[in-house]
């Protein structure tokens, strides 16, 4: 007997997962606009400057800088999060696979090539650089986001910091000035350390801890030792 297919329950529905991220993204950037203008315009008024109109502070380098740094890091997390897992295991948590799972696994286990099914992506059935590229696809492109934000980051804070440096009648810097001075390292490892500790508290912490129908954390009633147990 076979399993009926589940029944449609519409586009809002089936996708409020990422729509309702989504919306809150749009509405906190635009929470982070409005303060981030206040508080420039503070600081412009303190240097007796003119203040920028919200429509010019938007283009700006230092509303840019502010939004990629965060960019940068969120996605160096979920970077790392995807390698490290990958052979890194915690006894107990969801978050881990299974402690004997280590390791990228067969490639019956993981539906490639002569094991693909027929409802697998296509490159996950074939023999060639397709295959390759495909496995590790998730990875490579949240790395290669990671790097084009902090690139993005590094050339926003430049304008950003030489700003500041004319406004204090001081010699701007290069590109490869900025990113070795202390503002541009700052800005990046705050970000990093905030992200880490959340990783690390998430994997910890869900281990002894439940959140009922959610597929981050293990079955109310699953004992605190069992590894990779999904809700």
């Amino acid at each position: 007997m076979t399993d009926s297919p589940e029944p449609r329950r519409g586009f809002w529905r089936e996708n409020s997962l990422t729509l309702a991220f989504g919306i809150a993204f749009l509405v906190v950037l635009a929470g982070q606009a409005v303060a981030g203008h206040a508080e420039f315009n503070e600081e412009m008024t303190v240097d007796g400057l003119q203040p920028l109109s919200l429509a010019a502070y938007l283009t700006s380098s230092d509303f840019a800088v502010d939004v990629t740094e965060n960019w940068q890091s969120e996605f160096l997390q979920f970077f790392l999060y995807v390698f490290g897992t990958v052979h890194l295991v915690q006894r107990g948590s969801p978050e881990s696979k299974k402690l004997h799972e280590a390791g990228p696994e067969s490639e019956r286990e993981q539906r490639m090539g002569e094991h693909a099914r027929p409802d697998s992506p296509r490159w996950a059935g074939t023999k060639d650089w397709r295959q390759k590229f495909y496995a590790r696809s998730l990875g490579a492109v949240m790395g290669a986001l990671f790097l084009l934000s902090w690139l993005a980051q590094s050339i926003t804070g430049t304008a950003a910091y030489n700003d500041q440096q004319l406004r204090r009648l001081e010699d701007p810097v290069s590109w490869a000035g900025y990113i070795g001075t202390p503002d541009f390292w700052n800005r990046s490892l705050q970000n990093w350390q905030s992200e880490l500790l959340a990783v690390a508290a998430m994997v910890v912490l869900s281990i002894y801890l439940r959140q009922r129908g959610s597929p981050e954390s293990k079955p109310v009633g699953a004992a605190h030792t069992a590894t990779g147990v999904e809700g």
